[in-house]
């Protein structure tokens, strides 16, 4: 499996304030874009799996929901998962 629990871990480590911190914005923003880079790649092999094409799309909106209420509430933890990340915005 492509998200084991070692591997989510490891996410929450380096986004989260420490690795059992699942719950902040950045922890969560962190994972669903590892979700969503491994959904695009799948879909570049598989371009009419029209049901992972919905998943992703939920997650990207999943995401910029949480993109826009961390921009709301602080703009410069905002501007650092973004640039940690490497998103556009």
């Amino acid at each position: 499996m492509y998200l084991d629990s070692a591997k989510k871990q490891e996410i929450f480590e380096k986004y989260g304030k420490s690795n059992t911190d699942t719950g902040s914005p950045e922890a969560q923003i962190a994972l669903f874009s590892y979700r969503i880079s491994h959904l695009t790649e799948h879909l570049k092999l598989n371009r009419k799996d029209y049901s992972t094409e919905r998943a992703l799309t939920m997650l990207v909106g999943k995401r910029r929901a949480l993109l826009n209420y961390l921009k709301d509430r602080d703009i410069e933890r905002y501007r650092a998962i973004v640039k940690a990340l490497g998103l556009r915005k």
